[in-house]
């Protein structure tokens, strides 16, 4: 019993930092692919990630590149390594990256990707 909680919670710190990295590195891919020029960026996973583009010619581009390959990618590594791992992590980076856009455009808080 407890080497399955180990695993549960082993599996759980995995997907939180696939789905962070994954998500940021969308935004900093989709900020490049503009054109935009990285000031800042910060990718560790024990608090919220960020990067800033000074400037950022279209910045939608850039906030939606996000949570798009922050599911795109680890649902592609899933139907690549195909064991049963990785499609939770894949299903929780699509539960979190949801559940984040939703919860950023009920608070509106200007630290978050959807205002």
């Amino acid at each position: 019993m407890a080497g399955r909680i180990f695993y549960f919670i082993a599996l759980l710190v995995a997907s939180w930092c696939v789905m962070t990295f994954t998500h940021e590195m969308g935004h900093i891919f989709g900020g490049w692919l503009c054109g935009g020029t990285l000031k800042d960026a910060d990718l560790l996973p024990w608090h919220l990630p960020y990067s800033i583009f000074d400037p950022d010619p279209i910045p939608l581009i850039t906030l939606w590149c996000g949570p798009i390959l922050g599911v795109v990618v680890p649902l592609a590594l899933a139907m690549t390594v195909r064991r049963r791992w990785m499609w939770f992590i894949a299903n929780f980076c699509i539960v979190a990256n949801g559940a984040y856009i939703a919860t950023a455009w009920m608070s509106n808080d200007r630290y978050l990707d959807t205002p």
